[in-house]
């Protein structure tokens, strides 16, 4: 079989691994798939297609094609496209032939990760041709599906866009509740740099310009998050910084306001609502016997 990963991301087999088996544990729950082991015979096999029902970014075949294996070693899997690739609708993606219980044991699985990722990556390409031609890069948040952050970032990265940290523990986010308990953005930059390591950035993030102003006399920071800000006031933070340090607009970030934000001139936007909101790609398996 071809590989299916995309060429411009990445995703840990464990993570494709420990995600199918546990999808697949919650399906088959006790006794299994009991309606195909009551009306499929065991030794029975058929051929089916993975069909993209509308036009989208694929993200998600080195799932599917977990899902098929992990109920049948032997199956035969040809795919027809790769995560990453936009397709049109109709389109087939993948060929499987092996045992008929395991094609519709594995079905709803296969194509919960399919559609789900694949809404993502779509929605994040979107997101990136409404921003081209300006500086900007539209990257995730942590609002992800608690399980399947790895996915979801790598969904992202399918679509064209960026990752923002993949948890707590990989870079420093001042957020505003932090500067509160620290006693102020000196403060909590001074804080932050003392144990900060050569390798791991700090942000934080600032609501005001007077805040802006506070980092940038600091000159602790490495990034800011302007949180909130409408493209006005966007505008005159990134003259401000006068590229001293990488900037983020954050807050309600959408396909109709990403634009008008990316022209302020700013590095980063970042959205939650490409992993929390995007809405599923239509996609099906059509059995035949």
């Amino acid at each position: 079989m071809t590989n299916t990963i995309c060429p411009d991301a990445f995703l840990s087999p464990l993570a494709i691994e420990e995600a199918v088996a546990r999808a697949l544990a919650e399906d088959f729950g006790r006794a299994g798939d009991v309606t195909s082991i009551a009306t499929v015979p065991a030794d029975l096999t058929g051929r089916a297609f993975v069909v993209a029902r509308e036009a989208g970014v694929i993200c998600g075949l080195p799932l599917v094609e977990a899902a098929f294996r992990r109920l049948d070693a032997d199956v035969r899997l040809d795919a027809h496209a790769r995560d990453g690739e936009t397709v049109a609708a109709k389109t087939v993606l993948m060929t499987v032939e092996g045992n008929a219980r395991a094609l519709l044991g594995a079905e709803r699985t296969a194509l919960n990760f399919l559609g789900h990722l694949s809404g993502i990556a779509t929605a994040t390409a979107a997101f990136v041709r409404l921003i081209a031609g300006t500086r900007a890069r539209v990257c995730c948040t942590r609002k992800t599906t608690p399980g399947l952050r790895a996915l979801q970032k790598y969904a992202v990265r399918c679509g064209g866009g960026f990752n923002h940290r993949f948890g707590l523990d990989d870079a420093i986010l001042i957020k505003d509740n932090h500067i509160a308990v620290a006693g102020g953005v000196r403060a909590v930059l001074a804080r932050a740099r003392a144990v900060a390591g050569h390798l791991v950035k700090i942000e934080i993030e600032v609501d005001t310009l007077d805040q802006l102003r506070e980092v940038l006399d600091a000159g602790l920071a490495d990034v800011v998050l302007l949180d909130n800000m409408d493209p006005a006031t966007l505008t005159k933070a990134v003259g401000l910084v006068a590229g001293r340090l990488v900037t983020e607009a954050s807050g309600g970030i959408t396909h109709a306001s990403a634009a008008a934000i990316a022209a302020t001139g700013v590095d980063y936007l970042s959205s939650g609502a490409i992993t929390h909101s995007s809405v599923n790609l239509d996609v099906g398996l059509d059995i035949e016997m």
